[in-house]
């Protein structure tokens, strides 16, 4: 990793996506900080880190948001696909219903997102492994049917953290160069001014806009 007061040459945008309590937050908690915690409460809004990495001898800035996977914020949290490089879509290996639920999400991404956004399927909380409702195949075949890499994670182990984002930035790193895509306009997403830190925006969900009858 870089030191903070190194340059750049390139910025990835990179979104977490999926149901509510897969994991999503301490996901990012553990590679941005290498910390994991037990009462992680559900993204309200998004949340962002930021870390600077090396690929292939070239400086890269990695901008991670964590959008919330509850219903109700896929509106808000739309505006936030647009300029993404990269994106993991996480289920829950105990929860079926988040497995069920991918579909959706590749959908959205699809939707909002760039055509040419690398994704991977991401499977977490492989450390409960006495409490699996899906399969590790079911994840394989899952992962053929939406044509991206597919890993078993666990911010809680730690396992395979380092290895899932290394993938999806040597990935990135890989269409840019045959691209020779421009990636100016990133700047608009350089917000993150402190390095390994990890920012919540909260949505104020009692305010309600007036409208006219």
């Amino acid at each position: 990793m870089l030191d903070d007061n190194d340059d750049y040459e390139s910025l990835y945008k990179i979104i977490i996506i999926g149901d509510s309590g897969v994991g999503k937050s301490n996901i990012l908690g553990r590679y941005i900080r290498n910390e994991f915690r037990v009462d992680t409460k559900s993204t309200v809004g998004v949340e962002f880190g930021s870390k600077k990495v090396i690929i292939e001898n070239t400086p890269i800035k990695l901008q991670i948001w964590d959008t919330a996977g509850q219903e109700r914020y896929r509106s808000i949290t739309s505006a936030y696909y647009k300029g993404s490089k990269g994106c993991f879509i996480v289920y829950d290996i105990t929860s079926l219903q988040s497995f069920e639920n991918l579909g959706k999400w590749l959908e959205e991404i699809k939707r909002s997102g760039d055509k040419t956004i690398s994704i991977i399927l991401v499977g977490n909380k492989c450390d409960l492994e006495s409490e699996r409702k899906v399969s590790l195949e079911m994840g394989k075949k899952k992962a053929e049917e939406m044509n991206c890499p597919f890993y078993e994670t666990s911010a809680l182990s730690n396992t395979k953290i380092e290895e899932v984002f290394k993938a999806m930035c040597e990935d990135i790193f890989k269409k840019a160069k045959s691209e020779k895509k421009d990636e100016d306009d990133d700047d608009d997403y350089d917000i993150v001014k402190d390095e390994n830190k990890i920012i919540n925006i909260n949505i104020d969900t009692k305010k309600k806009k007036k409208c006219c009858k």
